[in-house]
């Protein structure tokens, strides 16, 4: 089973069934701050929409479609962070994010990613790891630029959130440029 202590404090583990009321209860103290960028909030209205993602996540983690762990600062749920699809014929992975408002500005999501880099390519053998972001998520694609992603594009319009469109920004990263830049 995955677990990983970042630095004293900081830890990753495995989403499990018994993170539904911490996770929603994250959601909900963070709510205004979540939902400028994340559409699933307003779809979270009650603890059972949260167990619902967890029990689709958890079966998705255990069939390796998917690869989501919490992330975990003195003891508290802070986010999640993962590969939400894998792509094994392809050795590619779509990254996604997110971190309750008391966690936020302290570095503590870039580390959290960059050990799902890690671990991504050197454990899961992955060629490629995917980003999008919203275009106007200056934290979010933050991550991505400071982790050396690339940006290779701008999708538009391409989610609807609450009352409008908004565009992604499309980063990419490649095993050899993630290891290059460790050396």
């Amino acid at each position: 089973m995955f677990s990983y202590e970042i630095e004293p404090g900081i830890k990753l583990k495995p989403l499990e069934h018994r993170d539904t009321e911490s996770l929603y209860q994250l959601i909900t103290h963070s709510r205004e701050h979540l939902r400028t960028f994340l559409g699933f909030v307003d779809d979270t209205k009650k603890q059972d929409d949260t167990k619902a993602f967890v029990e689709s996540t958890v079966i998705s983690n255990a069939k390796q479609q998917s690869f989501v762990a919490v992330i975990v600062v003195d003891e508290q749920v802070a986010g999640l962070v993962g590969f939400n699809k894998i792509n094994w014929s392809n050795k590619r992975a779509e990254f996604g994010y997110w971190i309750g408002e008391a966690f936020v500005r302290k570095g503590i999501m870039t580390k959290a990613v960059r050990a799902i880099i890690d671990y991504g390519f050197a454990e899961l053998d992955l060629n490629r790891i995917d980003i999008r972001a919203a275009f106007f998520n200056k934290a979010s694609r933050g991550v991505a630029e400071k982790l050396g992603f690339v940006q290779e594009g701008v999708i538009r319009e391409a989610e609807w959130l609450h009352d409008h469109f908004v565009d992604h920004v499309v980063y990419g990263l490649l095993k050899q440029d993630w290891l290059d830049q460790q050396n």
